[in-house]
């Protein structure tokens, strides 16, 4: 607390102006009431640790500091030495591409991350002989777009190639790199009928186990971590990350 100088000057310029409600500009604050309470300090914000593995194996690292998605694959790609555009998606609790257990816009602070990094490619033809292809696609938010469903007996169904979890790269030698879920799904919509097209896909990379499974949206059990369900830290396109009940 700063009281005026001798013969009534009044503080320098620039200097910090508190509780100015009230108050002239260079008045010095009245003292404090004797027994009025301290302030008190803002609130530590807290150190948020999460874990992290490559799903075909690897590791436990820890991460810390993210706010967004791309943030997130550029912590977990520093970790592991890899590069953030070599991660398709994440799970949380689980190793298995189970889409009900996707990485979307929040992380309980008791989930355990598991990144599914791009694996092989392979190019498939597709007749569009109905106008659905039966795909459900979604997208990691840091531009990939991926197949999150398959509907059962439909065109794509009855390609055994085709598999959940599979990032779709190209569409007839267009690549889609970058581009949202929305807008994959229209230039599929678009395509004309009975004439043949070729999707280039990326599967994600595979641990022992999981090879020659083709997966579905399945709730896989008992795997990894379960999360608290008290507080969770929520990402967004803009702005800081923040923690919810």
């Amino acid at each position: 607390m700063r009281q005026a100088g001798r013969g009534g000057r009044e503080p320098r310029e620039g200097s910090p102006m508190e509780g100015s409600t009230g108050q002239e500009p260079g008045t010095p604050e009245p003292p404090a009431t004797e027994g009025t309470p301290a302030p008190r300090a803002p609130r530590a914000r807290p150190r948020l640790v999460f874990h992290t593995q490559l799903a075909h194996g690897s590791p436990t690292g820890r991460i810390e500091g993210f706010t967004n998605v791309k943030e997130l694959y550029a912590k977990i790609a520093e970790v592991f030495g890899i590069s953030p555009t070599e991660i398709l998606f994440c799970t949380l609790n689980t190793h298995k591409v189970d889409m009900q257990k996707l990485l979307g816009g929040q992380i309980g602070l008791e989930d355990f991350i598991f990144a599914h990094v791009r694996g092989e490619t392979k190019e498939v033809e597709v007749t569009k002989t109905e106008d659905a292809l039966g795909l459900t696609i979604t997208d990691n938010g840091a531009g990939y777009a991926f197949i999150k469903r398959i509907k059962e007996g439909s065109i794509i169904n009855r390609i055994q190639t085709v598999c959940v979890g599979d990032s779709i790269e190209a569409i007839n030698d267009h690549t889609i790199v970058g581009c949202r879920h929305y807008e994959v799904a229209r230039m599929l919509r678009e395509l004309p009928r009975a004439q043949p097209f070729t999707l280039r896909l990326v599967q994600p990379k595979k641990a022992f186990d999981m090879i020659g499974q083709r997966t579905r949206s399945s709730k896989s059990l008992g795997e990894g971590r379960g999360a608290s369900g008290k507080e969770t830290l929520r990402l967004r396109v803009q702005g800081p990350a923040t923690l919810e009940e």
